[in-house]
């Protein structure tokens, strides 16, 4: 029997004392929060940690778990070629520690934005969906169901 593949991937909005929240531009999808792909071995905690701190210099601590999203269809990656499987996404709110802005191999630039104007840079309509829930959020965590190929639709959601 062959085991299933998913992704398993974290992403982090880190909000500063100020209120504001740290975005990253990527090549692909322009401003998103930071996050990425959990590695073999790596704990959900450690690799939001890791990936933050990878994609933008700032170091944080993870606080609390807001969404779990599951990204339903299966798509060719940004080569045209390569097959990306299907996903699962845990969002959590995380408050930076330390560290300085910096650019990645994967960002081309790094900013702390007013958490009242964040969603008018963040195009992927996935990323906004998500964010948005982040600014709902009132203890219960989101769970969405969605698509994002061809176009971006909302199978399910609910709070869990």
């Amino acid at each position: 029997m062959a085991m299933p593949t998913h992704i398993v991937a974290v992403g982090g909005i880190v909000e500063n004392d100020q209120g504001d929240i740290l975005l990253v531009k990527t090549q692909h999808d322009g401003w998103v929060f930071p996050g990425g792909q959990v590695e073999v071995g790596e704990n959900l905690s450690d690799a939001l940690i890791r990936e933050i701190e990878e994609e933008s210099g700032i170091a944080c601590v993870v606080s609390q778990l807001i969404g779990v999203y599951s990204n339903t269809c299966m798509y060719k990656w940004h080569d045209g070629v390569t097959d990306v499987p299907t996903k699962l996404m845990l969002d959590f709110i995380c408050r930076p520690v330390g560290g300085s802005l910096q650019t990645s191999e994967e960002t081309s630039e790094v900013s702390w934005v007013q958490k009242e104007k964040a969603l008018d840079l963040i195009q992927s309509p996935a990323i906004r969906t998500r964010f948005q829930a982040y600014l709902d959020f009132e203890g219960a965590v989101t769970y969405m169901d969605y698509v994002t190929k061809p176009d971006f639709v909302i199978k399910l959601e609910r709070k869990i």
